[in-house]
């Protein structure tokens, strides 16, 4: 193969194309590392990833419920008494 083949089978200079390679991999493993992934146990990691993500989604909804239940504590009767009060209003008319 000639160089040029070489070069565009790697899509660069080969030598560019494994230190970009290499930092790449760095850097995503740094990423992975902090998702909790661990190389040696990958199914495992992943495992638990996907147990974060879900745990983290219903996290969130109980969160939200917290919130709605907090805010229609209030929300409700005060709607409810201004729908009273109006529909005596207008049937007075």
């Amino acid at each position: 193969m000639s160089d040029n083949a070489i070069d565009r089978f790697f899509g660069g200079s080969p030598l560019w194309v494994i230190v970009r390679l290499i930092l790449l991999s760095i850097v995503i493993g740094v990423l992975l590392t902090a998702f909790g992934f661990d190389p040696w146990n990958l199914i495992p990691s992943i495992q638990r990833l996907i147990r974060k993500i879900w745990n983290l989604g219903w996290d969130a909804i109980d969160s939200v419920w917290r919130y709605f239940v907090l805010g229609a504590i209030i929300v409700f009767p005060i709607w409810f008494i201004a729908r009273l009060v109006r529909s005596r209003s207008e049937g007075s008319h």
